[in-house]
């Protein structure tokens, strides 16, 4: 039978970035509203991010070389791209890997009108959605002009299509962001929306974290994607640098 997935595959949140450090600093004094100048999209990694980053991609380097990824998949975002690049540049990838493949499904989710707003900006600005959220929890809960988790899950299946179709037996990096570390999980290992909410609850995914997935044999010889390590940080803390989990700057109410 036709194997359809990767045979290692690997999913990375950026690095801190500036975004990350605004909205720890606006959570931490009760602000309503998270001071970043520039759109989601185009807000760089901190000098932090950084170093997170380069230790990753130490990290990889230090696989043998065919054991490293060969495939790099990265969000549009300025802060995804970048963490893909130093990876790159600390030798983290299997030589002769192509440039990174840029997919927009992998895109943060939008928040529509709650863009940079702290969960206190939410309840005095739009008290009518905080209490839809609460109503119809995080999973179904859309912003006007934004995405719920289901509709980041309905582009992140299309994006899970194309790597089976393109990249079976490949070993494959995917660099993004939280939530959509969370929903592939809740994707790959048919979760329930109880299931991934609770590994929500239980703590943020740390900046660089690395979780993996093994290709292991099942009973229609199809294989199955198996969890190897999740929020991984050793890479992190070996290389160094200091392991954050921030909220990034566009969630407004986790």
């Amino acid at each position: 039978m036709h194997q359809r997935w990767p045979s290692r595959l690997w999913i990375v949140r950026h690095g801190e970035s500036a975004g990350n450090v605004a909205a720890e600093a606006a959570h931490g004094a009760s602000l309503a509203r998270i001071d970043i100048a520039e759109r989601d999209v185009d807000v760089p990694l901190s000098a932090r991010g950084t170093h997170q980053a380069d230790s990753v991609g130490r990290w990889f380097a230090d696989q043998p070389k065919g054991a490293r990824p060969e495939i790099v998949l990265a969000s549009p975002y300025l802060r995804a791209r970048q963490t893909a690049d130093r990876i790159r540049a600390a030798g983290g990838l299997s030589p002769g890997a192509p440039a990174s493949h840029i997919d927009e499904r992998l895109r943060e989710r939008e928040l529509g009108i709650l863009d940079r707003l702290t969960r206190t900006g939410v309840e005095q600005l739009h008290p009518e959605q905080a209490a839809m959220r609460r109503r119809l929890g995080k999973f179904y809960h859309r912003p006007p002009s934004g995405e719920s988790w289901c509709d980041v899950i309905l582009r992140l299946r299309s994006a899970l299509d194309t790597v089976s179709l393109h990249y079976p037996e490949r070993r494959v990096l995917i660099v993004a962001h939280q939530v959509v570390v969370l929903c592939l999980r809740y994707l790959i290992e048919d979760m329930t929306e109880a299931q991934i909410l609770g590994i929500d609850a239980e703590g943020d995914v740390a900046n660089c974290s690395v979780t993996e997935y093994a290709l292991r044999p099942s009973g229609d010889g199809a294989g199955h994607l198996a969890l190897d390590r999740y929020n991984f940080v050793a890479p992190i803390t070996e290389g160094g640098a200091t392991v954050t989990s921030e909220p990034d700057a566009n969630v407004a109410a986790r």
